[in-house]
């Protein structure tokens, strides 16, 4: 090379090193391959080629994605020296040689996510502590498939078309602390389940019918098992006493003996949503309980004796007529209660007086015709759409100081006397679309209170007098003209000249049309 040296090196002359500059640049580690960033972490992304690149740095990890590498095979990696961490993503692989990873030593992660893969690649370094191989169309798993991985901790296999466990299928695996089989097409398994370090097993979206009775019973350190989207009628027995969380959503469960499972006296959270469930009786075995979905089932009255420690119950889509205090005995810890979707008639009047800290009632698209009185004063959304409310009484609402989003959508409210909101310091968001409202000057009170409130109104539509119908109550001009003398215009024709920016003050909302609401507290 020949420099021209004035206290610093200024030009480069000549190169007697030949890149090929379209193919590589430099990098912290060295020369980094087209299509590839390199960093100071040791990490090498590559992107959109078709095949392994040649002569990648030393490098701890590699990520390679969207790319159309049909094969691969040893020599694609085994010069590699430090990789930790090997991620051959949506890559178009259909063909793994094996032993092409034995030799990677260092090797702690391996994903193999979203490719074509048929099978479980051959000798696997002893090393590997994570093995992701989902969304492939793998249809066969083996023992043989995981010999020496005596150090793996997690294993993810779902997404693919595997349609049985053989027995002992993974003893290797004695150190495995979570196993992902979702959406396979799983018919059968064998057991019982030689996995004693165990926590998260999930199983989801497969079609199992039943399992061998102590199929789970080594499972001692068990604490995530969800099954949901099976063809289960029954729970399954011989559950670990660990299990902290069960997932039974989805199943064909008829019956259900909380006697059988009384030894889950760690469980705290229990889902059996959308099964065939015409009754529940004596959950409160399960003593420590926080959260019980019992959704889309076919219940006719609120579960009885439920756990006393229940912070979260879900009944939401059943054919609930009616709620009693009784129904409510001893949850003082409640705080979210879903009965929307039911067919409530009758709410007894002081239900919920007991539970202090409920802050979250869903009572949406059911038959009641009156707001329930003596609601918590701990409640800070309520959520009452789609029912038969004709009125709103000051007396309903008296006392929720800590209420924040009241939801009055599709009811029958005309009218709305604005001393109700006087009750209400806290309301942020308000929903009133959908009611056939009398668009008298009554409301103009109504929205001079909600603007100075700053409250976020979806207002609805004026149903009468006929020569304001379809418009917005909150922003019609017709109706401020007509009310212009009225007592609660505060500057006569002044109010009408600025109408437009009424709502905007203060931080007043205006929305007619949209239909989704946040449900964000404080």
């Amino acid at each position: 090379m020949k420099f021209q040296v004035n206290g610093k090196i200024s030009q480069i002359a000549h190169n007697s090193v030949s890149l090929k500059t379209s193919d590589y640049h430099l990098s912290c580690l060295g020369v980094c391959p087209r299509r590839c960033s390199c960093n100071a972490a040791r990490s090498v992304q590559c992107y959109r080629i078709t095949a392994v690149p040649a002569g990648i740095p030393a490098a701890t990890r590699l990520y390679i994605s969207h790319s159309k590498i049909k094969r691969l095979q040893i020599s694609d990696v085994s010069g590699i020296a430090g990789l930790e961490e090997l991620i051959l993503f949506s890559s178009g692989i259909e063909v793994i040689e094996n032993g092409t990873f034995r030799a990677l030593n260092t090797l702690k992660s391996l994903e193999l996510q979203k490719n074509k893969l048929t099978q479980i690649p051959g000798s696997l370094p002893s090393n590997l502590e994570v093995l992701k191989l989902s969304d492939n169309t793998i249809r066969s798993i083996y023992q043989s498939d995981f010999k020496g991985l005596q150090k793996l901790r997690v294993l993810e296999i779902q997404n693919n078309l595997i349609t049985a466990l053989p027995y002992n299928i993974f003893s290797p695996l004695f150190n495995l602390q979570s196993l992902n089989l979702d959406s396979n097409s799983l018919e059968s398994v064998s057991g019982p389940l030689q996995l004693p370090n165990l926590k998260h097993l999930s199983l989801e979206n497969n079609r199992l019918h039943v399992f061998p009775g102590s199929y789970f019973a080594p499972l001692q350190h068990l604490q995530f098992l969800s099954l949901m989207g099976n063809l289960l009628n029954k729970v399954p027995q011989e559950l670990p006493r660990s299990l902290l969380s069960l997932n039974l959503e989805r199943n064909h469960i008829k019956n259900l003996r909380f006697e059988d499972m009384r030894h889950l006296e760690n469980l705290t959270e229990l889902f059996l949503s959308a099964n065939q469930l015409s009754s529940m009786d004596g959950a409160q075995v399960l003593s420590n309980i926080t959260i019980l979905e019992v959704a889309k089932n076919r219940l006719k009255a609120i579960p009885l004796r439920l756990p006393s420690k229940l912070q979260k119950l879900d009944c939401s889509n059943n054919l609930i007529p009616k709620a009693t205090e009784l129904d409510f005995q001893g949850l003082l810890d409640l705080k979210h209660l879903f009965l929307d979707n039911n067919v409530l008639s009758f709410f007894e009047d002081g239900a919920l007086q007991k539970c202090l800290q409920l802050s979250n009632l869903a009572l949406e698209q059911n038959l009641l015709t009156a707001i329930p009185l003596r609601l918590p004063d701990t409640l800070a959304r309520l959520d009452l759409k789609g029912n038969s409310i004709e009125d709103i009484r000051e007396q309903e609402l008296k006392g929720l100081n800590l209420l924040q989003v009241l939801n009055l959508r599709n009811n029958r409210i005309s009218a709305l006397d604005g001393k109700v909101l006087e009750c209400l310091p806290r309301l942020r968001h308000l929903y009133l679309d959908g009611n056939p409202w009398n668009c008298t000057c009554d409301l103009l009170r109504v929205k001079k209170l909600l603007k100075e409130k700053g409250t976020d109104v979806r207002s609805g539509q004026c149903a009468e007098p006929a020569e304001s119908q379809g418009e917005s109550w909150m922003s019609s001009r017709k109706i401020l003209q007509h009310c212009k003398d009225s007592p609660y215009s505060t500057d006569n024709g002044k109010e009408v000249s600025q109408s437009t920016k009424l709502n905007e003050k203060a931080g007043t909302k205006i929305h007619m049309d949209d239909d989704d609401y946040d449900y964000e507290i404080d």
